[in-house]
């Protein structure tokens, strides 16, 4: 069985990774789970160089293959924010609460057609030496409707609507999330090349 520990204490995002990951063959942790692990200073500029960083230190300070991953919301009317401080929008003592209530916010005033954004999902994967060994990222797109509406998911979902739908995430559920979220778009990209890289890493 593959050891494999997600670079995150989130267990919401751990729930809805290991849903896709092949059992069979993995077993996944979370840092929650190594009390040794390092708090990694997300200091880069992308999505991708957090992903990055959270993957390859973690692994090189635990021995253990580790999957960073990073994610979060950015909205068009607000150039791109809240992006990669979209965990701490609203400061250091930052709540999902605070964090919706500063997006409405910075949107009062802004028309349902100027709220577009999207959600991003990058993954990197890191060997047990700190080499990252893969990549993966998925984009979902939609707009940030007026008022909070379901309480499924986490972080932004009550306020991100599926156009398509006429429904957030909140509403949505976590199976529909499942099939159509930025996370379960990246990992769609990321299982194929970690099915190839378990079998090269079996035949070795």
């Amino acid at each position: 069985m593959f050891e494999l520990v997600l670079g995150t204490g989130n267990r919401k995002k751990a729930i809805e990774i290991q849903a896709v990951m092949p059992t069979d063959r993995v077993r996944l942790t979370t840092l929650a789970d190594w009390p040794t692990a390092i708090e990694v200073v997300e200091d880069g500029n992308s999505f991708a160089e957090n992903a990055r960083l959270k993957s390859t230190q973690q692994a090189k300070h635990l021995g253990r293959w580790v999957l960073g991953e990073d994610s979060g919301l950015s909205v068009d009317a607000l150039d791109g924010a809240p992006g990669i401080y979209s965990a701490r929008f609203s400061g250091d003592d930052a709540t999902d609460e605070k964090n919706n209530d500063l997006l409405l916010e910075r949107l009062e005033g802004v028309p349902l057609q100027r709220r577009t954004a999207y959600y991003n999902c990058y993954l990197s994967l890191s060997d047990p030496d700190g080499n990252e060994r893969l990549a993966a990222n998925g984009k979902c797109c939609g707009r940030i409707i007026e008022q909070r509406h379901g309480t499924h998911g986490f972080g932004y979902d009550p306020m991100f609507e599926i156009p398509e739908y006429h429904l957030t995430f909140g509403q949505l559920g976590p199976s529909v999330k499942k099939a159509l979220s930025h996370r379960a778009r990246a990992l769609r990209q990321f299982i194929p090349q970690l099915r190839l890289l378990l079998d090269q890493l079996a035949a070795q």
